[in-house]
């Protein structure tokens, strides 16, 4: 039985393409393990599938000052020393990462121990965590054919994300059955990213009077994020984090407002659900969304309103345009050629198996 250790983490966009190989990877025959974070998101989304997860110490380079700054380098060193020793114990045949700083120390312990590696980039410019990895990988699946453009010939694949099996095929009558919301008016769902958006919650709250009086709301707000104040009004929902039940509300949904992280735009992209995206600003990020974003408002498949721009009245706009202009973006979507991103991925992993 061949064996296989995938890992990824810090947001659900770092899990969930795992997720969605694991059918596949399944019937191939492989033993799979996972290693992650002590405590990420991560772990709990990897332990609801059946495998075995392990943790180790991780640290991560913020774009800004903070104490941890100084005592996570340490954690990196720790980290590698678990991971190095993980992988002795696991003895994988491949590593499969989808980044995140957890992904770091599993690679560089693969490395060493002459076990191929396959990195999957979501974003159209890779992240610190990627950038670190990407000259010990054997092959580097991305999503654009910009990214693949910059990254080594020999390696570079565009593979396009794995979507999971299960999110197509959401039944729309469940969506209202768990929300209890009306079929009677159009549901508009708002999508902040595993971590939430205490910017985009805001100003999607600010303007729910409005909002209401043509449509219904649900609201995934993340973490910690939810208004205790909104509990109980008529037509909105708000939800820390929806797993199971996710596939019913985006076919519930007819419109979508989302952060523009790869994994989330290309599930709804493949599920054409016509949508605004507010990618994360620069100035608290590497501008990866952003790029994401104006990609796939040159294809026509989203709007974009910038979150530097964003304000009551203009997402209030940009939400009345998206209503109109809803057809013409489904109609884009569904005219693209989507690839069976699994399907390659899992062809790869096989040719590429020690």
């Amino acid at each position: 039985m061949k064996r296989i250790v995938l890992t990824g983490g810090g947001t659900a966009g770092h899990v969930t393409p795992n997720i969605a190989l694991l059918p596949g990877l399944r019937e191939m025959g492989f033993d799979i393990s996972y290693i992650g974070s002590y405590e990420g998101i991560e772990k709990q989304l990897v332990e609801e599938e059946g495998i075995p997860y392990y943790g180790v110490a991780t640290g991560k380079l913020r774009r800004y000052m903070d104490l941890k700054n100084l005592s996570d380098p340490f954690r990196v060193i720790k980290g590698i020393g678990e991971a190095r020793r993980l992988i002795r114990k696991l003895d994988p045949d491949i590593v499969f990462s989808k980044g995140g700083f957890v992904a770091v120390p599993v690679i560089l312990a693969a490395k060493s121990r002459k076990i191929p590696i396959i990195i999957h980039e979501s974003d159209m410019t890779p992240g610190l965590a990627n950038r670190i990895c990407l000259p010990y990988a054997t092959r580097i699946c991305c999503n654009f054919p910009e990214t693949a453009e910059n990254l080594p010939k020999e390696k570079a694949v565009v593979t396009g994300t794995p979507i999971r099996s299960e999110l197509l095929n959401g039944e729309r009558e469940k969506g209202f059955a768990f929300t209890g919301l009306s079929e009677d008016k159009p549901v508009l769902m708002v999508i902040g990213g595993s971590l939430g958006s205490v910017t985009v919650n805001n100003h999607v709250r600010e303007i729910l009077p409005e909002l209401l009086k043509t449509r219904q709301v649900v609201h995934l707000c993340g973490k910690g994020n939810l208004d205790p104040s909104l509990e109980g009004l008529e037509g909105y929902r708000q939800y820390e984090y929806i797993k199971g039940e996710l596939p019913d509300l985006f076919a519930m949904a007819d419109t979508v407002i989302s952060r523009a992280g790869a994994n989330a735009i290309c599930e709804i992209s493949s599920l054409a659900k016509p949508n605004l995206l507010i990618p994360l600003s620069a100035a608290a990020s590497r501008g990866d969304q952003i790029l994401n974003a104006e990609s796939f408002r040159k294809q026509g498949y989203s709007l974009v309103l910038q979150e530097e721009d964003m304000n009551a009245e203009t997402l209030l706009a940009a939400i009345h345009e998206l209503d109109e202009k809803k057809e013409a973006l489904r109609t884009a979507m569904n005219s693209s050629s989507h690839v069976d991103s699994s399907a390659k991925i899992l062809e790869l992993i096989r040719e590429c198996c020690r």
